[in-house]
């Protein structure tokens, strides 16, 4: 009789391990992602809305938060996925996107992945259209209020994933908005008594950042990053340049500067630095320092 129970026992025991073995590691996150036993990792599409979410996960215990691109990729224009950026997304509980148009590449692959959860950081936004294309300007994080809105957003669609960790999702939102807020003020009480609004900015990067802080886009010289502009399209902008006397031509540290210099030598015209944010340091007060500094390049071009 203690035999045959002995013998149960051992066959339950290695069901049991069977069992685990059948549930790969992403199962097993998530059903103990919220009770501190397991990691919960949130993966993110891109710079801006990387530094978004490490803001809201702040110094919370068994949250990891990794970007799913190189830093220093820019804008996911035209972007194809990797093998390590597959694997990274395999072994996540929560991706969260910008939204608007700037993943559609990932369609296909979220999809695939019938267990990840999405966070779209710009739900329920309004959007900005494309003078070219007429389509959806996805670069919503450039205007500070709509940084606030895609901070809010992810703070409340983590809570509903993670309620376990709801009230410090909300902590860190509050602290990180706080500062967003002071930096818009800062900046308004700058630019709103320039006088001079009128700017050239090197691609669709800029709308939402120029309609918060009331700029007027001239002209614009590339409409993707990397496109050169065609010999006419160069011409057109040079006289459209010289007939609006505008005095400040705004580059990206992204890119290359070469028919933004071509410009700058056939008009006469500075040539100055606007960041979109979408590199950095990784830092969480990275997008307040570029915001800080764009602030400053602003100022010295338009006084």
């Amino acid at each position: 009789m203690k035999f045959k129970f002995i013998k149960v026992l051992v066959l339950a025991t290695i069901g049991i391990f069977l069992l685990n073995g059948c549930m790969d590691d992403k199962d097993l996150g998530k059903q103990n992602s919220t009770d501190g036993s397991k990691e919960f990792k949130v993966v993110t599409s891109f710079y801006p809305i990387y530094i978004e979410t490490l803001n809201v996960t702040k110094d919370i215990q068994g949250v990891k938060v990794e970007n799913m691109t190189n830093p220093q990729t820019g804008c996911l224009h035209d972007y194809s996925l990797t093998p390590a950026n597959m694997k990274t997304l395999e072994s996540a509980n929560v991706f969260v996107i910008n939204g608007a148009g700037m993943e559609t590449f990932m369609d296909k692959v979220v999809k695939q992945q019938h267990g990840l959860k999405i966070i779209e950081a710009s739900k329920g936004m309004k959007f900005l259209k494309n003078n070219l294309d007429n389509e959806e300007n996805p670069h919503v994080w450039m205007s500070i209020s709509d940084c606030i809105l895609q901070v809010k957003n992810i703070e409340k669609q983590l809570s509903s994933i993670d309620p376990t960790n709801a009230s410090a999702y909300k902590r860190n939102s509050d602290e990180y908005v706080k500062k967003l807020e002071s930096k818009k003020d800062e900046m308004h009480k700058v630019l709103d008594n320039l006088k001079n609004k009128d700017i050239i900015t090197f691609h669709e990067a800029f709308p939402y950042f120029a309609k918060e802080f009331n700029l007027n886009i001239v002209a614009v010289i590339e409409r993707e990053p990397g496109s050169e502009p065609s010999p006419k399209e160069l011409k057109n902008t040079i006289r459209i340049i010289k007939k609006s006397k505008t005095k400040a031509l705004f580059a990206e540290p992204q890119y290359s500067k070469k028919a933004a210099k071509t410009i700058a030598n056939e008009t006469g015209i500075k040539m100055y630095n606007l960041d979109p944010a979408v590199t950095g340091d990784g830092s969480l007060n990275s997008y307040l320092n570029i915001m800080d500094q764009n602030l400053k390049s602003l100022e010295k071009a338009l006084k």
